[in-house]
């Protein structure tokens, strides 16, 4: 073998092992950045799905800025009343479920 052909395969193996080093070894590597995109992208999609539920929250909130709507929402969800009155609530036989109460 002649020096040119010992230098030319020094320089490619010197290569191929910068090439192996920087795709999975070094804290830079192609592979350790995929997975920080990904996680990026999981991220980013969290973070539109609160906005959205800040979004919803603050519309909920601004329906329920005044008295009336307030009451509306107490009486509906949490069955709350005046004083002297009684609220009675029906339920139709058909819309029971018979398997559980057995």
């Amino acid at each position: 073998m002649s020096v040119k052909n010992v230098y030319r395969y020094l320089y490619i193996s010197i290569f191929l092992f910068f090439v192996f080093w920087m795709t999975f070894l070094d804290t830079h590597s192609f592979k350790i950045h995929s997975e920080l995109n990904q996680e990026i992208e999981k991220l980013e999609e969290q973070k539109k799905a609160l906005i959205n539920i800040i979004d919803h929250d603050k519309r909920s909130l601004q329906q329920l800025s005044n008295r009336d709507s307030l009451e509306h929402f107490a009486r509906e969800n949490y069955g709350h009343k005046k004083e002297n009155e009684t609220i009675f609530y029906l339920e139709f036989e058909d819309s029971l479920d018979l398997k559980n109460l057995k």
